[in-house]
């Protein structure tokens, strides 16, 4: 039986805890021999019974529990550990993880657990280990986790197992920290970047590669930021290149050199993934949040990766900054769209535990939901009705335009004019309809449009189904929509045989791989 257990919930099982590894990794190296052989690793997801989980760590029978915080799992790990200290008052609990990094003093997770490691506990868990197994016992119960030199760190890739290889995403890192300041970002509170021995890690990929891994999600914040690791990176994948092969990053936006540009560009589609942080487009906005960003330049490297490249390319915006308006929202949104990125990440401003973007309540009467994930919910500019319809907003994008189910439906409901305003109107039409925002099968989606577009909208019939059942076909579902059943009567009758997906069948199956959990996989990224 261990001795000591780490554990976490995850958002979904295809995640798999980075975190948790290095800690794995490092027990021996800074808490001293044996104890990693005294220690397992247990991963469960949210939508388990805590009961079930707390059966399960039972049932090792450790002295120590450690546990991952995020702001997608405080809640149901705060019912654990009381549920834990219940039972079991003896065994300690150990807390670690961003979300427990600020405000200790604030959350019940942190007063019932015996201590908190705050920020990194690559060194500072197993050394609390240590002493909680064999004295002398810790005096203190929130400890400030200690900073390395990452030469002194243990990696963790040897510890993916082959199932986390063949079912599970690979969280890596080149990099840890971020040399920028952007407010609502927990990484701006680091002092700059630092980046891993490159010889080392690159040893590490290829073992991995080696081992099966085909998928592998970058959480540097910052991947293009020393233009010579990024080189040797993309040209590692490159000369690996295998069909079932897929690298995501996430890039500095306004930074993309000749160099870079000249790998990017031989990588085949579906197999190269960009998240690109805009944010927002507003200059007065971009300041007030220490933002540096080169709109102009982020325009043409947009450009750029959409019309010359292959990569598929998100693009991030988050609605609620301080000072920008819904009229200036729109504006960016209207400029990005423009731009034609494969998606568009529409993301809700949220307070995270220990941001500067705080300094702003005041000033701007910035109120958030007290509970997690802390969405704003009303400022000086945007009230609390219109928060509620850009939510919605937010969901139906995720529903209507990233599923990548209504190419040609999008065009007509994005057309002409402004692409946000369009799609305002649509949300709130839909709102008013169904009185829903989850839950809606694709055939009623389909409906849906179809009866926005010619009854609200006013568009041709006739354009409008056809544009609606080449995107039905294209989808590969095989349900009839009452807006295209007589239509698809006579495309199954005329071809019984017709099924199955159109279009870049790779790109596709990661993005239905990842879909309906997007925002959880980019959070556990970067708290990873």
């Amino acid at each position: 039986m261990p001795r000591i257990v780490l554990a976490t919930l995850n958002a979904k099982y295809i995640h798999a805890s980075l975190g948790l590894r290095y800690l794995l990794a490092n027990m021996d190296r800074h808490g001293g021999p044996g104890l990693r052989e005294a220690t397992q690793l247990r991963e469960f997801v949210i939508q388990q019974r805590p009961t079930q989980i707390v059966e399960e760590l039972l049932a090792l029978q450790p002295e120590v529990i450690g546990l991952g915080i995020y702001i997608w799992n405080v809640v149901e790990t705060t019912q654990v550990v009381r549920l834990l200290k219940a039972l079991r008052p003896g065994i300690k609990v150990v807390l670690g993880g961003p979300e427990v990094s600020y405000e200790t003093g604030e959350q019940e997770i942190c007063r019932l657990a015996d201590h908190v490691v705050t920020g990194w506990g690559d060194v500072s868990f197993p050394k609390l280990c240590r002493a909680l197994l064999d004295g002398p016992q810790p005096l203190m119960k929130v400890i400030a986790g200690e900073q390395p030199p990452l030469e002194a760190l243990a990696l963790p890739y040897a510890d993916y197992t082959g199932e986390d290889l063949a079912k599970r995403l690979l969280y890596v890192e080149a990099s840890r920290g971020c040399p920028f300041k952007c407010e609502f970002c927990l990484s701006s509170l680091d002092k700059t970047a630092w980046a891993f021995d490159l010889d080392i890690f690159m040893a590490e990929m290829d073992m991995l590669y080696q081992r099966g891994a085909r998928n592998f999600k970058f959480v540097d914040r910052t991947f293009n930021l020393k233009v010579e690791n990024s080189v040797r990176i993309l040209q590692f994948f490159l000369d690996r290149m295998a069909p079932d092969l897929f690298v995501h990053f996430e890039v500095v936006p306004d930074s993309l050199p000749e160099r870079l540009k000249a790998l990017i560009a031989q990588f085949p589609a579906g197999s190269l993934q960009f998240e690109v942080g805009i944010q927002s487009f507003n200059v007065d906005v971009q300041q007030r949040i220490s933002r540096k960003q080169d709109n102009a330049k982020t325009a043409d490297n947009l450009r750029w990766l959409v019309n010359e490249s292959q990569a598929h390319v998100h693009a991030d915006l988050i609605f609620g900054l301080p000072g920008e308006t819904l009229e200036s929202f729109a504006q960016g949104f209207d400029r990005l769209h423009e731009l034609a990125p494969h998606e568009i990440q529409f993301g809700i401003l949220k307070r995270l535990r220990g941001t500067p973007i705080t300094r702003h309540t005041a000033e701007f009467a910035m109120a958030y939901d007290p509970q997690t994930p802390y969405t704003i919910l009303q400022n000086s500019m945007i009230d609390f009705v219109t928060m509620q319809r850009i939510n919605r907003f937010a969901r139906y994008w995720e529903m209507v335009a990233n599923s990548g189910r209504f190419a040609q439906g999008l065009e007509l409901l994005l057309a002409p004019g402004s692409a946000f305003g369009n799609f305002l109107q649509f949300s709130d039409w839909l709102w008013l309809t169904t009185g829903k925002t989850h839950e809606f099968a694709l055939e009623k989606l389909v409906d849906l449009l179809f009866e926005h577009l010619t009854e609200v909208r006013g568009l041709d019939v006739e354009e409008v189904r056809n544009a609606l059942l080449a995107d039905y076909l294209a989808s590969g579902a095989r349900g009839r929509p009452a807006c295209l059943a007589e239509a698809l009567g006579a495309v199954r009758m005329a071809s019984p045989l017709r099924a199955g997906r159109q279009g870049a069948e790779r790109q596709g199956r990661h993005l239905n791989q990842l879909a309906g959990h997007k925002e959880e996989i980019q959070k556990a990224a970067a708290a990873a």
